[in-house]
């Protein structure tokens, strides 16, 4: 579905969620086989996209100026958002541009507050690198227990969320970010022998799978406590996916089909009257 985001931006919330390292293979699977319930309740199926980056920060650094994953049967398709940039062909009337350098900040010029949920290491606030993508956000956040270390990072984060939304004026538009650090190395501790605390420690497609399932178990609330606001424009996706072994190659910041192709979805949740 094609969004006129020029009647969007000003009238919904925004929320983007980034699936950190979550494989388009592994998605489709999950999602395919009635493992996401909460997702299922707004998207049937996964669309592939090409990332444009093969790590957290290059992807994330190219989505904030505008540059979401593009779909694989259409480089050239129209983008959501977009900065000023001379040379750019994915833009159409329904694309909303931005004066600013990224889409964040255009945001908050249109009356946004921002809102930056962290998750892995590029947004930790601990050191100068670490501060980078956060410091585009007016309100960032980022602890221990939303983190990859922690199990339960997904609730501490839409948790951590709701707590500074509902601190805001109702009336203030937002939008959220939140990089979901679930699935993201070491996600062991997802496996179903997790009871023994999985004395292996391994991450493998089983826990990556097992890690996306716990995410979407989480998810539902946050979709709840929007529709509590007011219609909202969700845009997921992943900023790339990971090796467990594909053709000997392990983890990612390399050129694999497996990292290179993420899985996509948007789409507008009505308010509840």
């Amino acid at each position: 579905m094609i969004h006129d985001m020029n009647a969007i931006v000003g009238s919904h919330d925004i929320v983007l969620l980034t699936l950190d390292t979550l494989r388009f293979d592994v998605a489709q699977q999950e999602l395919a086989a009635g493992r996401l319930p909460n997702l299922a309740r707004f998207i049937s199926q996964w669309e592939p996209r090409h990332t444009p980056g093969s790590f957290t920060y290059a992807a994330h650094h190219a989505m904030f100026a505008g540059f979401f994953p593009t779909p694989v049967s259409d480089p050239l398709a129209p983008r959501l958002m977009a900065v000023d940039f001379h040379g750019s062909r994915s833009i159409s009337a329904q694309t909303k541009c931005f004066s600013k350098a990224t889409i964040v900040e255009g945001l908050a010029e249109a009356g946004y507050h921002t809102v930056c949920i962290g998750g892995v290491g590029f947004f930790n606030q601990q050191t100068e690198l670490g501060c980078t993508l956060p410091s585009l956000f007016q309100t960032r956040y980022w602890g221990e227990e939303t983190g990859v270390t922690d199990p339960k990072s997904t609730q501490h984060q839409i948790e951590q969320a709701k707590a500074i939304l509902g601190s805001r004026e109702r009336d203030e538009v937002a939008f959220l970010f939140i990089n979901i650090s679930a699935i993201h190395q070491p996600n062991y501790f997802y496996a179903d022998d997790a009871a023994t605390n999985n004395p292996t420690r391994q991450d493998s497609l089983a826990t990556h799978a097992a890690a996306l399932r716990y995410v979407d178990s989480q998810l539902g609330s946050l979709f709840d406590y929007f529709a509590t606001r007011r219609d909202t424009l969700f845009i997921l996706t992943s900023d790339h996916g990971t090796c467990y072994g594909d053709d000997g190659f392990e983890g990612h910041r390399l050129a694999h089909e497996v990292v290179w192709t993420v899985p996509y979805a948007d789409f507008v949740q009505e308010a509840r009257q």
